[in-house]
């Protein structure tokens, strides 16, 4: 899932292969319950990131030793350093036995509503900026071995009902471009960014699956209907396995929005707190292009917000935007000339597409 960061220590297999070596020193170990005795290992200069420890006083004398230790919040229902992306499985955990309510996404969005949700106090803002470090670290380390030019965004209205025009052609996207090698990104929820992840994760399947998954999600269309909005999406995923953990691409959703459920057909999830630093994750990471189907307020800024990094190139070399529907991106909110006006200054507009055709998409997007 993951490149090798040599500096890094994110899994008991690597730990083990260190001790070995007998040293630890000026590296750093993450989200890790540790068990082994560091008594005879250098650890100087070493920094301890959200690990548990046999106790207080094993944690003590790695301080005492040199090492730096930054603790985990035990305060809070979320790791404050993970160090892995979240699965699907992952958010979902708890909802065989408490439904919607009874998951850690719920727990956790009910968590950081109770603690001011992005006004939080000194304590729990801490607690979430470490949470959301460990995200980014895991994120990086996960898209390291894939290139930005084979990531594509899909941006998209979250109120998308299951089953319509719009969501069908999201999901048939997502399909052509996991069949040509691209990773789907999207922010996570429901509407289109779902469509798109459920296209991506049942590439492997013939289309007949996909058009069936998609009549079956849409006898339960509404969002607002947690249980079993979420159920239908849970039985299509245990009916369809895969061993791909990349199947159905990346999702970055937000708890700022988690009165939206994050949706369940990305392979790797990675969820943020902060809605301003997911954002620009989303736009960061998607260099291969990125689409925008039908949507409003948050999908226009997310264009603009796009159109900011492929401007001053401040995240290198940018891929084309994918406008998916005429009319809406032309009369309803027409932004795509006013785009090509802000870019061709920087002689950047012939980046902008406008399309009512899925084909002629994908070929705009994998040449």
């Amino acid at each position: 899932m993951s490149a090798a960061t040599p500096l890094e220590i994110e899994s008991l297999e690597e730990l083990a292969e260190r001790l070995a070596e007998k040293s630890l020193a000026g590296l750093t170990v993450q989200g890790l319950t540790i068990a082994a005795d560091l008594s005879r290992v250098k650890v100087k200069d070493a920094v301890f990131i959200g690990c548990t420890f046999p106790s207080l006083a094993a944690e003590a004398a790695l301080v005492r030793r040199g090492a730096h230790v930054v603790p985990v919040a035990d305060w809070v229902p979320y790791p404050t350093h993970p160090s892995r992306l979240y699965t699907a499985a992952d958010l979902t955990a708890g909802f065989a036995e408490g439904g919607f309510a009874g998951m850690y996404d719920s727990v956790v969005y009910r968590h950081f509503v109770a603690e001011g949700g992005p006004n939080a106090g000194v304590r729990e803002a801490l607690a979430q900026r470490l949470h959301d470090h460990g995200i980014d670290n895991a994120l990086h380390d996960a898209l390291a071995a894939i290139s930005p030019r084979r990531r594509i965004g899909i941006m998209g209205g979250h109120a998308e009902a299951r089953g319509s025009s719009a969501y069908r052609m999201a999901a048939a996207i997502g399909r052509g471009l996991a069949d040509r090698g691209r990773l789907v990104i999207t922010g996570g929820g429901p509407g289109v960014m779902e469509a798109a992840n459920l296209g991506s994760y049942l590439a492997s399947y013939p289309v007949a699956v996909l058009d069936e998954a998609i009549g079956r999600l849409a006898a339960e269309p509404d969002f607002h209907a947690h249980d079993p909005y979420t159920t239908v999406a849970l039985h299509l995923l245990a009916e369809f396995p895969t061993a791909n953990l990349w199947a159905g691409g990346l999702s970055v959703p937000t708890w700022l929005y988690g009165h939206e459920p994050a949706n369940v057909f990305a392979g790797q999830i990675a969820k943020y707190f902060s809605n301003a630093i997911r954002e620009d994750v989303i736009l960061k990471a998607a260099r291969g292009g990125i689409v925008f189907a039908p949507g409003r307020a948050g999908t226009v800024q997310e264009v603009f917000q796009a159109a900011t990094k492929t401007y001053y190139a401040t995240d290198g070399e940018s891929g084309p935007f994918v406008f998916l529907g005429r009319d809406f991106w032309t009369e309803t909110l027409p932004v795509t000339e006013l785009l090509r006006t802000l870019l061709g200054g920087a002689a950047l507009s012939g980046l902008v597409h406008v399309t009512d055709d899925v084909d002629e998409a994908l070929a705009i997007l994998c040449p």
